[in-house]
């Protein structure tokens, strides 16, 4: 009789209706419920939103899909029942714009599945304002829906949270820039990062945050201070409203440490640092989170010749400074390092008093002079007025040469301008001052060449004093060129006809080497007198023609 019975009800089971079942097991993974069938069925437990509501006895309706599988067992569906049952429902209640509530179940191709009591599709374009890289984050989670469109005859239905999240957002932007204010803080999320700054979802509205804004200390690009993603705590600075536009602060969370500087680095203090950034006229040590201070690269050393700040220094270093100058208007402390040590300027008056006698070695020669290392970092300087009381120099390399021990008189001692100023020549008497005892007009002298020029001829004498042979006074005979008849290095005989002592100059003649008494009287006074009547090149004039040359 009851095979009878279960044959009579297995012949009303039809495929593709709505029937009821019993729950006879609930398993991990499936519920075993029986319809009166030859066997019992299997509905996924993943089909019920809550598995404690079911019990064992209980009735639920399902929807038989199959009447047997491979393996004779009844196919059956709780969800597809729920949808068959609710497709009415849906279709009498839901129309196009109604909001609805779902669960999302999975992804397909384009977007996800969600159930508001029927299977919907959700686009990707459609799930929120900014397209989700990764959809199986909403997968299992509930949500609201916008209803988008419904095909009766496909039984489709579209959904959009998107659009339901641009109305709130949209109420919260209106509320934003008719309650907020400047001063107000809010929190956000970092949506947008560029060169710039950083544009901050506020939940409704987009603000800008300059990256001026974002630190009291040096950055070069927002993203060393922010992240895509991140929340963060802003200040309101300004609000737009006709144009819909916030301008947020980072930095305005923290006080201004530039607020009380003075007194946090008094002037004179020693301070501690990190050095930030090297350029060629200096060093920036950061003090704290937003104070700089800059290490000029003439305050590194007393004595060390630095030309970049890079060749003692790197960045990252921790070192030592004294505060010399704030200026707080522009944010700027200015540090010296070699203020640490005691100034060897300050002892050099006492090292080398005016009138001292002092050797050294040559470190540099320029045009207007030699500089002399006295000690390490402490150089004095020759001008070549200072080098020879009677020879004109033209270059200082005429007299001395790079690494040359040389002897020198402190002339002036300059602490405050580091100025030590030598000179050569003062370690002899000035032989002109005794020219007279020297020569005298009417004496014989040999010499050598050392100069000729198209005016004359200069001979090196006695105690380095060059004397002028014009060139009137070479022959009796007329003379077209000098180096025609003279030559450098040649030693000539001559006869000294003028001494200038005012002028530092000496006439010699070599054609009246031979003259008698009275003919070299008539010499010397007809030289005299056109020394006079004519403008005859002085000794310096011509050297300097000579060096052009």
């Amino acid at each position: 009789m009851e095979q009878l019975l279960a044959a009579s009800t297995f012949n009303n089971l039809k495929e593709g209706s709505l029937i009821q079942a019993t729950v006879t097991e609930i398993r991990e993974n499936n519920v075993v419920v029986d319809i009166g069938a030859k066997s019992e069925g299997m509905v996924p437990v993943a089909e019920f939103n809550d598995i404690s509501d079911i019990q064992i006895g209980s009735q639920i309706e399902v929807y038989l899909e199959k009447l047997e599988d491979r393996n004779g067992n009844p196919v059956l569906s709780y969800d597809k029942a729920q949808q068959k049952k609710n497709w009415e429902t849906i279709l009498t209640n839901c129309e196009e714009g109604k909001i609805v509530s779902g669960r999302v179940k999975g992804k397909v191709k384009g977007g996800l599945v969600v159930n508001i009591g029927v299977d919907a599709f959700l686009p990707a374009s459609q799930i929120d304002v900014q397209p989700p890289k990764n959809l199986d984050q909403y997968i299992g989670q509930t949500y609201d829906f916008k209803v988008l469109k419904i095909n009766l005859e496909r039984k489709n239905i579209v959904v959009s949270r998107r659009e339901l999240i641009e109305e709130q957002r949209s109420d919260k932007r209106k509320k934003i820039l008719t309650d907020v204010k400047p001063g107000d803080r809010m929190r956000g999320t970092v949506k947008n990062i560029t060169d710039y700054g950083v544009f901050i979802d506020l939940d409704g509205i987009d603000g800008l945050l300059h990256i001026t804004d974002m630190s009291w200390g040096r950055i070069s690009h927002p993203s060393e201070v922010v992240r895509m993603g991140e929340e963060l705590e802003v200040v309101i600075l300004e609000v737009d409203s006709e144009r819909e536009r916030v301008s947020l602060g980072l930095k305005q969370i923290h006080a201004n440490p530039w607020e009380n500087i003075e007194s946090k680095y008094p002037i004179g203090s020693r301070v501690k640092g990190k050095v930030v950034n090297l350029v060629p006229y200096g060093a920036f040590v950061e003090l704290e989170d937003g104070v700089e201070g800059l290490v000029h690269v003439t305050e590194l050393s007393w004595t060390k010749r630095i030309n970049k700040p890079s060749e003692v220094l790197k960045v990252g270093d921790e070192i030592e400074a004294v505060v010399l100058g704030i200026q707080k208007d522009e944010q700027k402390i200015s540090l010296g390092v070699r203020q640490l040590e005691a100034n060897p300027w300050q002892m050099v008056k006492h090292n080398y008093p005016v009138g001292a006698h002092i050797r050294g070695k040559v470190r540099n020669l320029t045009t207007y002079g030699a500089f002399i290392e006295l000690e390490e970092g402490i150089d004095g300087m020759v001008h070549v007025s200072d080098m020879s009381w009677t020879r004109k120099i033209n270059h200082t390399s005429e007299m001395l040469k790079k690494g040359d021990e040389v002897d020198a008189i402190v002339l002036e001692v300059d602490s405050d301008q580091q100025r030590i100023a030598l000179g050569m020549k003062q370690l002899n008497e000035d032989p002109w001052n005794n020219i007279e005892r020297i020569f005298r007009i009417g004496d014989i002298v040999k010499g050598k060449v050392s100069k000729v020029t198209s005016y004359g001829a200069f001979i090196e004498l006695k105690e380095n004093i060059d004397g002028l042979v014009h060139i009137s006074q070479i022959s009796e005979e007329h003379v077209e060129r000098v180096k025609d008849i003279l030559k450098v290095g040649e030693e000539v005989e001559a006869r000294v006809i003028k001494i200038d002592k005012d002028d530092r100059r000496i006439g010699l003649s070599v054609k009246a080497a031979a003259y008698d008494e009275s003919k070299l009287a008539e010499e010397v006074k007809a030289f005299d007198r056109l020394s006079k009547t004519q403008d005859l090149t002085s000794l310096g004039d011509i050297l300097d023609e000579f060096a052009n040359k």
